[in-house]
């Protein structure tokens, strides 16, 4: 029986030649991502901003206009009112009230008096603005003490060269996927901080994948200068790598489809993270080593330093 494969073994992709390029548009993404950021700012979620979100559902599509401006005499501040996915599916949600956690359900109970029983309550959440901050620096720590940690590993694992390398990778990850949600301002909770570190999970596998490749090929070539030797690495793992992201894709792709709204942020964020993960490992990850020079002889011999004369290898 016959392997399917998405990608012949014995590709010969030029990735490090073009890695000018790469780096211009990486370089270009990330400064456009963190000005979007600091511009637009994120959308930020119920978890985040505090407040009381209610989620409704009718058996006719809901009148928008209509429950704005019920909801809006209610003297509550500022309410917000969206569909959620279906048109008979409706998502509202109202600022952080003065007084605790008593004037939050207070806002539950006087929309619950406004709109009677023409609605099903499906969900009802509720922050105040001192858990809301926490969660905003829990997940902040949660994504430095992710990217940190794979510092540590890769260096313990390889060289100094490759944690770098790696963990430049990850902030371009990271950053250019909050700058796609603050362009698209995509609501931004507590399930894009999971997704975020997720991403960091895959991203990094990618790159320990290559980068493994890459130490194995520093043992075998001695001579081989170091773009062709990288180009070498990173096209002996190209088969893998699309073949992991292409079924990881189709599951999730999936999920998005049919997975309904409550997970979509989620999905989306996953996907994205998919693919700019794959895109890093390989124009960002790898061209990193040739920046930071890396060790070339790991034999123990000496044999890659500049003036050595090492015998030659045979081929692959």
């Amino acid at each position: 029986m016959r392997k399917l494969k998405l990608v012949s073994d014995d590709t010969h992709i030029p990735f490090i030649g073009m890695r000018f390029v790469a780096l211009g548009l990486s370089a270009t993404a990330v400064v456009v991502s963190v000005a979007l950021v600091a511009i637009l700012g994120l959308n930020f979620g119920i978890d985040f901003r505090g407040g009381t979100l209610i989620e409704i559902g009718s058996e006719e599509p809901a009148d928008i206009a209509d429950l704005r401006g019920r909801l809006g005499n209610l003297g509550l501040g500022d309410v917000q009112i969206q569909e959620f996915g279906a048109p008979t599916d409706v998502l509202i949600r109202v600022e952080t009230q003065p007084g605790g956690a008593e004037a939050q359900q207070a806002v539950v109970d006087a929309v619950r008096a406004e709109l009677g029983t023409a609605f099903d309550y499906r969900r009802v959440e509720v922050v105040g603005p001192t858990v809301s901050g926490e969660l905003i620096e829990a997940g902040v720590l949660a994504i430095v003490l992710a990217v940190g940690m794979m510092l540590v590993y890769i260096w313990f694992r390889f060289e100094w060269q490759f944690s770098v390398g790696a963990v430049v990778a990850l902030i371009h990850d990271v950053l250019i996927t909050m700058g796609l949600f603050a362009l698209l301002q995509l609501e931004f909770n507590l399930s894009i901080v999971a997704a975020l570190l997720t991403i960091v999970g895959y991203s990094m596998n990618d790159t320990v994948v290559i980068y493994d490749r890459v130490r194995e090929k520093l043992r075998k070539y001695k001579r081989m200068p170091l773009p062709e030797l990288l180009d070498l690495a990173v096209n002996k793992t190209l088969s893998r790598t699309i073949m992991t992201s292409v079924t990881t894709l189709l599951a999730l792709i999936s999920l998005y489809i049919f997975g309904g709204e409550v997970i979509r942020g989620f999905t989306f964020a996953m996907i994205w993270g998919i693919v700019i993960g794959t895109y890093s490992s390989i124009f960002v990850a790898a061209p990193m080593l040739l920046w930071l020079g890396i060790k070339r002889d790991w034999s123990g011999a000496g044999a890659g330093e500049p003036g050595s004369k090492p015998a030659p290898q045979a081929g692959e």
